[in-house]
């Protein structure tokens, strides 16, 4: 299955809101059984043109008044995992595609900020997963 080089290539985490975020990840590790650790937790699967190559898919419970993606009002943000972010970046910008703050670069990945057609901000994770899996105590797979 050909995928365009450069955008997306699977959802890296789903952030929510939540007035405990604590309750909320102990919670669903008792009635659903993620494993989750400080953060959430991380969903185990394989990249899909290489079967060998682990991939991971974050879950995490926010506090409500959480900065990092966006205005109060916005409840949640999705994370995409993708290729080349800055050529990605590159062609957004070209593309009129608002991008917030600088590169923020991790041991684990670089990600940007984008808001969407709704006004809501968006994460985009450039991830590198072998470092990524280093410091996952959280799986749920």
């Amino acid at each position: 299955m050909a995928t365009q080089s450069g955008r997306v290539r699977a959802i890296g985490g789903i952030f929510f809101r939540s007035s405990d975020p604590k309750a909320t990840r102990d919670w669903y590790e008792r009635h659903l059984g993620l494993r989750t650790d400080a953060t959430g937790t991380n969903f185990a699967w394989r990249h899909f043109d290489d079967a060998s190559q682990p991939g991971f898919s974050q879950w995490s419970p926010f506090s409500n008044d959480t900065r990092y993606f966006g205005k109060q009002e916005q409840q949640f943000m999705i994370n995409y995992r993708v290729e080349d972010l800055e050529r990605l970046l590159t062609e957004l910008r070209s593309e009129g595609v608002s991008i917030v703050g600088d590169v923020q670069r991790e041991p684990y990945g670089a990600f940007a900020h984008i808001i969407d057609i709704d006004g809501r901000t968006v994460e985009l994770w450039e991830p590198i997963d072998n470092e990524y899996e280093k410091m996952l105590e959280g799986i749920t797979s």
